[in-house]
């Protein structure tokens, strides 16, 4: 907690101040699972290129053609690498794939941090240096509870989780906290009839609300649907369209961009998780930047797991428009 609390009070410092040393030529590239049509990574983008404008460095984002390809992500990587930057920023989506050339990047010293997603066992899984970004368990857990506050008080609590990335660590991750909090949350009501069913819900607006609305038809008693990312955006528009009132499917998600967050001020959304895509981007740089100017070694960061309700809304928005939250 003292690495990270120093990391960043010295962070917060170069930003504010009115000018920083030059990297010297430090050459930083980030590669990810994720297309330029993700609104969520364009909010990452503007903190790195920020941080990279701040340092001066010569920095490269790397985005898949299709959303969420390992394999592009890992081709990205390897022609990355070629060039022998100073350091790599990337996802690590898949607890295999990316494991030889990360290990590779680190024997040719490379310094390499985790951003966004991580191994499932941390550094005991990858060479990876750092991890930065959210606790994906716990936030599902977080999201879980959250929602749980506006559960009826009586009969039966049918919910819906969708996986939407099935095997991604992040996706997997997230929709393992929500379902142990109604594990927990079953235990502790011994009473209730409680059920839940997963489902791949998709990492697209419209496939998600295809998807899920036909589940959801279905299963016209479905109480609550958690998405793992902000595609729950969709399934708002599918309830909206089909004349649903606001709250009668209580939705939960993740990421504060500008699409759940017009379905969150209509209603629709009860509640997501913020992991700050700003500070994804721009931390890992100042790492990078502390460890070439003065040796630092990298430190992982918690982005966080922060609640928003619908009362914050309106006042995040901007923000998010912005790409800072």
């Amino acid at each position: 907690m003292k690495r990270l609390t120093a990391t960043l009070l010295l962070a917060t410092t170069l930003f504010a101040g009115p000018s920083i040393a030059s990297a010297d030529g430090l050459n930083i590239v980030f590669t990810h699972h994720s297309s330029a049509s993700n609104t969520f990574w364009q909010a990452v983008k503007k903190g790195y290129d920020d941080a990279c404008g701040k340092v001066e460095a010569k920095c490269n984002m790397i985005f898949t053609q299709t959303e969420g390809s390992v394999e592009q992500q890992l081709a990205n990587m390897r022609a990355a690498l070629a060039a022998k930057p100073d350091a790599l920023l990337t996802s690590i989506v898949d607890n295999k794939a990316f494991d030889d050339v990360i290990k590779e990047a680190r024997d040719a010293g490379v310094l390499v941090i985790a951003v966004n997603v991580d191994d499932t066992e941390g550094a005991k899984g990858n060479a990876r240096q750092a991890f930065i970004g959210q606790g994906f368990k716990p936030a599902g857990y977080s999201l879980g509870k959250a929602i749980s506050e506006s559960f009826p008080k009586e009969g039966p609590i049918k919910v819906l989780v969708g996986i939407s990335a099935p095997g991604q660590n992040w996706s997997e991750s997230r929709g393992a906290g929500v379902m142990q909090f109604l594990e927990e949350y079953k235990a502790a009501h011994p009473d209730r009839q409680v059920s839940w069913e997963r489902i791949d819900s998709g990492t697209d607006l419209a496939i998600t609300s295809d998807r899920v609305g036909a589940y959801l038809n279905a299963h016209p008693d479905t109480t609550a649907y958690f998405d793992t990312g902000f595609w729950c955006a969709g399934v708002a528009r599918s309830l909206q369209d089909r004349g649903v009132a606001p709250g009668k499917v209580l939705l939960g998600g993740f990421d504060l961009v500008p699409e759940v967050l017009q379905q969150m001020q209509k209603g629709y959304v009860q509640a997501l998780v913020d992991q700050q895509p700003y500070m994804q981007g721009f931390m890992p740089v100042m790492e990078a930047y502390l460890n070439k100017k003065v040796g630092l070694a990298p430190s992982d960061i918690d982005t966080g797991q922060g609640i928003v309700r619908p009362d914050q809304a309106d006042a995040i928005m901007a923000l998010s428009a912005q790409g800072l939250r």
